[in-house]
């Protein structure tokens, strides 16, 4: 399996010092949704929030050559239909991949959905990005579009939607939601962690087409993928400037090694069939006196005794990301603030990771 592959660090001899530590476990997190619990699921009592994610976007693939089209652009496969069945209900197929440049650093991070389409028509996929990276996506696609049959095109008419339970402990358990894809609106489970509910494609209000459902906080979203470790979208990572494998792309299931070859490809795969990572993108709680406008993005940290340990990528509050040197994480860090102060950082394991020691 890749996670295994991956994870071979952890034998001796394979730089596995770097993962023999015991950090905490990331705390229970419970998003500040408020008391409400409008409209329980009364198969299962449940409420859902659903986050009206603006600052995601989608693109549309689609024509003959829309498949190896992206297959030579993406570090996974992509999704594949189920065999054909005419009595079950058309689903949506998903995957999470990057793309990279030539050098082997991410330039984009999406979630990419096989759309149903009759068995006579050319496949058609839609591409969840930053919406703030739009303009350069379509133009790196059509970069490499040369001489293909492929239509890209911006597809305005569906909003993104983040489903998570009211209960956090339920995100990864029993399958409560059911996949589907009828008419406009799109519902499958996040493919990065169990962690990150679900997710809606729709024309409509996301609370409408969930049981048990109401409008939460975007806020609450963020907060929650960063207590869980999920990167997403240019602040978390910075394109041209972040590793995939550093960035955990292989734990969040956005990675094949035995693919085919795919722009970026030499560096990701010669990092994994080394077996070292020796830095990782970590949540991290933050304690003391925050700036103002929170942290500068890039900000270094330092050990207790003013060693390097890494850089903070990104966050909302008290908790983010920071890209720190594995065998650093476990001991006391911290950002110098420019006003003179120190805001102490806490790295965490999240439990979903595929580690055997946390």
């Amino acid at each position: 399996m890749v996670v295994a592959a991956l994870l071979r660090g952890a034998a001796p001899g394979r730089g596995g010092v770097a993962w023999r530590w015991r950090l905490r476990l990331a705390p229970r997190y419970r998003p500040a949704h408020g008391s409400a619990r409008q409209g329980a699921n009364s198969a299962d009592g449940l409420t859902w929030a659903c986050f009206p994610l603006g600052e995601r976007a989608l693109v549309r693939v689609r024509g003959p050559d829309s498949a190896p089209f992206l297959l030579g652009l993406l570090t996974n496969e992509l999704p594949l239909p189920s065999p054909a069945d005419s009595a079950a209900p058309p689903a949506v197929h998903v995957c999470y991949a990057h793309f990279l440049n030539v050098q082997g650093r991410t330039l984009y991070d999406v979630i990419l959905y096989r759309v149903p389409a009759p068995s006579d028509q050319a496949p058609a996929f839609l591409l969840e990005c930053d919406s703030g990276v739009l303009g350069a996506l379509q133009s790196h696609l059509a970069l490499y579009r040369i001489r293909r049959e492929v239509t890209v095109e911006l597809h305005p008419e569906l909003r993104v939607w983040a489903v998570l339970p009211d209960v956090p402990e339920e995100a990864s358990g029993a399958a409560v939601l059911w996949e589907q894809a009828q008419g406009a609106a799109i519902l499958t489970r996040d493919p990065r962690t169990a962690r990150m509910g679900w997710r809606l494609l729709a024309q409509d209000e996301g609370p409408a087409l969930v049981p048990g459902g109401r409008l939460g906080d975007v806020r609450d979203y963020h907060r929650h993928r960063y207590r869980h470790g999920i990167p997403e979208g240019v602040r978390d990572l910075p394109p041209g400037v972040a590793l995939p494998l550093e960035s955990n792309l292989a734990f969040m299931n956005g990675v094949s090694f035995t693919k085919g070859c795919y722009i970026g490809q030499e560096l990701t795969a010669r990092t994994h069939h080394m077996g070292v990572v020796r830095k990782r993108l970590f949540p991290v709680q933050l304690t003391g006196l925050l700036p103002a406008h929170s942290l500068a993005p890039g900000a270094a940290v330092f050990t207790e005794s003013g060693q390097a340990a890494g850089k903070y990528r990104a966050g909302l509050g008290d908790v983010g990301l920071a890209l720190l040197r594995s065998e650093q994480a476990r001991g006391p860090l911290h950002i110098r603030t420019p006003e003179g102060g120190r805001v102490t950082l806490t790295a965490f394991v999240p439990d979903w990771w595929p580690m055997t020691t946390k």
